[in-house]
């Protein structure tokens, strides 16, 4: 209700409002004092010139006088033993200068995924409060697991803007429902819904760093200039986040601003200049096994860890509830070949993380030269533990982990000095994600372990850290982020935004031990729950449950607890339940409290594939015919036809020139997808499978001038070993035949994000190796391309588009 305004609206109720204007602001025109003027100290009479304003209550609200900017880095995937602060192998010279003059803390834990765990820092409210029981390609109808940020829960964008902050986000989201990637899918979930002036990054888990899947603003965007003329997607986003704070530094320099910058290291795929890479040359080759207990003496030496901190086992799991594509082979099993692959797949890791920490030295260097740095708060730390993902043989494509589909080391050995490249989606496998997560047990995904939750975090803050290169072990969660922010900032949580009342923060702040080394912990507990994991922290004790994520075995009920006191062993190495069995049992039902208060049931352990292909409320309704046009935005997978399973019809109806040249239709990237195409004067029809060579290219004779429908029809006759679609592919031109062959499609997605439908060009990297991105048509015209999933023949609709065609 706007007062006396909402009946006739605001040009009908303007006349008769200042007819009534009197000599007092008691007499003034109806409306006044109910909501409209509020606040409104001024005087109102009918001439402007009697009239006393008051600009009060219209004004944009400060920030607290004195209040710091905020930079939060937030990397991926990264275990608490990879970087050199923390006594890793991996050098990270800005990281080390921000630690040097800050705080290192060593008990700093996440939710052991990317989305939850950055619903965390965005909220200050546990993950499935904010509904991210799972990453957003795996949300489910449960009030835990919806994957939509509630309006209780405000985001520190939001709180920081009200309180007259400017908000920037750059990189990772991946807090935006899959069903809401598209240009014409809703916007509330976006950053800029959500309390953020300014985002340039990607929507999704994970994105090529050569041929990112771009977004600025609200908008989809191609990458700016291309990997030959030096792009790399950490780069580009540094260069952004020093544009940003240039223009705020130009325009509104006594303004705050709160950055969150997340490069999309260190997920994979791990790519980044070979020079770095190279630098690490021959630094792995001593093995997984030969790292952990090199980097657990670093750790023990530096103080991260307690003298007497023990290893834990390689391969921790029960046999009858370990998940085989989390199982680390010994480096002492591996041939040659395997070791040599293995090695470098490290090395390019490393150097992926070394560049982009570089990139993010261009930030602090920018804030160092225009004197910034010393009221700028900057927490630098990672989402979940290393990532287990390459599985154990690692990968070339680490979209195969997600399609169910296991590498081949032949394969795999062919890209050993093309690794990190754009012509590779490499992940190293699992026995880097275990020495990653030195001293834990297992690594991402796993919540009832450190190995997934314990993170590297450093805190800087000049002006208010006089505890210079010092270590704080006290325990705390990804939650506790917002709050710290809040209380520098000066700020509080709103108990009611826009009208609906807030959930209270989870977290607590941690400003208290930024100069008090020995002060105790203010957090109290903390629950974990991933994937069909589980475990209950709790003044020290920690319990702990034996289920492996994505193991697709079910009957939580059977599942044996494990119970460690972590303020004494903090590698959780020495299973107590059998001394304990009280401590135990009221950690389990502190665990179901929990449960029941943060809607973190039910629990689910299914399988990558079955969790991904989970099918979604979509904005528009079921369908099972599609019509594509030119000149339009890539549509991305998640909203774009799903062929996964099914048997499908490719058709493009188009007029073709003696010289036609270019994509008809692409839909992927050179790491799975496929495409029809003109190249040469024939009619191309290839599908990628999982990158893995060589393509499967059906050809046409040649095509002559005029007007065509081109196209092909798959038809899925049963599944393979792996689950993948087996039959036969049959290329049309004109309604006719024209060759035909065997065919085995993806059972998965292309991609988790991003590499979507393209229609007279293929926007990123190109999905065949016989054409360059953008591989755009020239030499005719595209009218429209139909994707059909129904039992209509690919004939049936041949007709109807030759049928449209002539009255055309």
């Amino acid at each position: 209700m706007l007062g006396g305004f909402a009946a006739a609206g605001m040009g009908a109720a303007a006349i008769p409002l200042i007819a009534a204007c009197g000599d007092s602001k008691s007499d003034g025109p109806p409306g006044y004092g109910t909501g409209i003027d509020d606040g409104f100290d001024g005087k109102v009479e009918l001439d402007v010139r009697d009239s006393t304003p008051d600009w009060g209550p219209f004004e944009v609200k400060k920030a607290p006088e004195g209040a710091p900017n905020v930079l939060v880095v937030l990397y991926d995937d990264t275990g608490l033993a990879s970087w050199s602060p923390y006594g890793g192998r991996i050098e990270m010279p800005v990281m080390q200068r921000l630690a040097d003059n800050g705080l290192m803390y060593t008990q700093w834990h996440t939710a052991a995924l990317c989305s939850p765990t950055r619903s965390c820092m965005l909220t200050g409210r546990n993950h499935h409060v904010n509904r991210f029981a799972s990453i957003t390609e795996g949300t489910t109808g449960y009030p835990g697991a919806a994957g939509r940020l509630p309006a209780e829960c405000m985001t520190v964008g939001q709180v920081l803007q009200s309180n007259g902050y400017s908000t920037f986000w750059l990189g990772k989201n991946h807090n935006v429902p899959v069903e809401d990637v598209s240009s014409g899918g809703a916007k509330s979930e976006w950053p800029l819904s959500k309390g953020f002036d300014r985002f340039y990054g990607f929507l999704g888990g994970e994105t090529s760093q050569w041929y990112p899947d771009l977004v600025e603003d609200n908008r989809f965007i191609e990458q700016p200039y291309s990997p030959e003329q030096g792009y790399h997607l950490s780069k580009d986003l540094a260069d952004n986040a020093i544009r940003m704070l240039r223009d705020q530094r130009s325009t509104n320099p006594s303004k705050p601003w709160y950055m969150w910058f997340c490069p999309g290291a260190n997920h994979a795929p791990h790519q980044g200049p070979t020079e770095y890479a190279d630098k690490y040359k021959g630094k792995f080759d001593d093995g997984y096994e030969a790292y952990r207990d090199w980097v657990l003496a670093r750790m023990i030496d530096k103080g991260v860890m307690p003298k007497g901190t023990a290893l834990t086992p390689l391969n921790p799991m029960p046999a009858d509830m370990a998940n085989p594509a989390d199982a680390v082979r010994p480096w002492n099993s591996l041939n040659p070949d395997e070791k040599r692959l293995f090695s470098r797949m490290a090395e390019v890791f490393a150097g992926f993380s070394e560049y982009t920490d570089a990139q993010v030295g261009r930030i602090v260097d920018f804030l160092e030269q225009t004197g910034q740095m010393d009221n700028t708060v900057i927490f630098y730390c990672a989402d979940n533990g290393a990532s287990g993902e390459g599985t154990p043989n690692g990968s070339v494509n680490e979209n195969k982990f997600f399609n169910g589909y296991p590498d081949d080391l032949a394969e795999n050995m062919r890209y050993l000095d093309r690794l990190g490249t754009p012509d590779t989606y490499n992940h190293y496998p699992t026995g880097w994600a275990a020495a990653f997560s030195t001293p834990f047990q297992m690594f991402k995904r796993y919540s009832q372990f450190s190995g997934g939750t314990c993170d590297p975090l450093v805190v800087h803050w000049p002006k208010g850290i006089k505890d210079k290169g010092q270590i704080r072990h006290q325990y705390h969660h990804a939650t506790d982020i917002v709050p710290t922010i809040l209380d520098v900032a000066g700020v509080s949580m709103p108990e009611e935004y826009r009208g609906i009342k807030q959930y209270p923060l989870n977290g607590v702040s941690m400003r208290y031990s930024f100069n008090d080394a020995g002060a105790a912990t203010t957090k109290k507990r903390q629950y974990y729950a991933m994937l069909g994991t589980r475990g209950m922290w709790v003044d020290g004790w920690k319990a702990s449950v034996l289920h492996a994520p994505l193991s697709n075995k079910g009957h939580f009920g059977d599942d044996k607890w494990e119970l460690y006191h972590v303020d004494e062993d903090r590698s959780e190495s020495k299973n107590l339940a059998a001394e304990h069995p009280d401590k135990l049992q009221e950690l389990i039902d502190t665990w179901n409290e929990e449960a029941k208060d943060n809607f973190v049931l039910p629990l689910d352990d299914r399988s990558a594939v079955d969790l991904i292909g989970t099918e979604r409320p979509q904005s528009e309704p079921p369908r099972d015919h599609y019509v594509y046009y030119p000149d339009a935005a890539p549509v991305p997978e998640s909203v774009a036809v799903n062929i996964r399973g099914k048997s499908y019809k490719v058709l493009a109806t188009v007029e073709i020139t003696p010289e036609a040249q270019g994509v008809l239709f692409a839909h992927g990237s050179r790491f799975g997808g496929h495409t029809l195409f003109v190249k040469d004067g024939a009619l191309h029809y290839v599908y990628n499978f999982l990158g893995i060579a060589p393509e499967q290219d059906f050809v046409s004779p040649p095509l002559t001038p005029g007007k065509h429908t081109l196209g092909m029809e798959f038809t899925r006759e049963n599944a393979g070993q792996h689950g993948e679609s087996l039959g036969t592919t049959t290329l049309y031109v004109d309604g006719q035949p024209v060759n035909k062959n065997a065919m085995r499609a993806q059972s998965g997605n292309f991609s988790l994000t991003g590499d979507g439908l393209c229609v007279g060009f293929d926007s990123g990297d190109a999905v065949s190796h016989q054409y360059r991105t953008p591989g755009t048509f020239t030499g005719g015209t595209i009218a429209s391309v139909t994707i059909d999933t129904s039992s209509k023949s690919f004939t049936d609709l041949q007709k109807d588009a030759a049928a449209t065609m002539e009255t055309n």
